[in-house]
């Protein structure tokens, strides 16, 4: 019996993110620099997705943060609907030196709005900021507008140098469980009015039941 309640114990939180960008952006290398010496790492070969699990401490909260990433399945544009199921927040992510993949966003936020749940959290990321900056084609000012326009935050990252990854990753986890703990306040009020009206209900049917067999 002691096993699973320390399995729970494990963690406060269960938090499922999901990195969404073009192709060739750095969505693998920012999820393998971020989830480095972690202990599950799973292939899904029916849709093709890669997730790895790292477990953060966030104001004295154990948070496992549980990370997909799309294998490649990007560059069909068709994300299954299956991929955003579940998921609490959402890195868009784009490459600083390439302009198509920063406009591109807005496609694939429109992608999330079909898809994810309307309360999910999104961060912007505009990767691969170590560049020299005669590569960098959308300017940091660009980034933090779109940002700006979608009420999100903005991070500009380094998969390479890890400028910035671990700040990514926690900020979101922290408005995430932030959410989760504002609901959960919210939500207990409402279960046990619910739990009463069942109870209620469950008192009122009974009798019937007894005279209908009784007859």
């Amino acid at each position: 019996m002691a096993a699973p309640a320390r399995a729970r114990a494990d963690y406060d939180y269960l938090i499922k993110l999901l990195l969404i960008g073009d192709s060739g952006v750095g969505k693998s290398c920012l999820l393998l620099r971020f989830s480095d010496g972690s202990f599950t790492t799973s292939f899904i070969t029916t849709i093709g997705i890669d997730f790895k699990i790292r477990t953060i401490e966030l104001d004295g909260k154990r948070i496992k943060l549980q990370i997909w990433d799309t294998a490649g399945q990007e560059r069909f544009r068709t994300i299954t609907t299956a991929y955003y199921r579940g998921a609490m927040g959402i890195l868009l992510v784009y490459d600083v030196t390439d302009e198509s993949s920063f406009n591109n966003i807005k496609n694939w936020i429109r992608n999330i709005e079909q898809h994810a749940s309307d309360n999910v959290n999104k961060i912007l990321v505009g990767n691969k900021a170590d560049m020299d900056e005669s590569k960098r084609a959308v300017p940091t000012s660009k980034g933090q507008a779109l940002a700006d326009e979608y009420g999100i935050k903005f991070f500009e990252t380094s998969a390479k140098t890890n400028m910035n990854v671990e700040e990514v990753f926690f900020s979101i986890a922290r408005d995430i469980k932030q959410r989760l703990a504002d609901t959960d306040s919210k939500a207990e009020p409402q279960t046990i009015r619910i739990n009463q009206a069942d109870q209620a209900a469950g008192g009122n049917q009974a009798p019937q039941k007894s005279a209908c067999c009784g007859s």
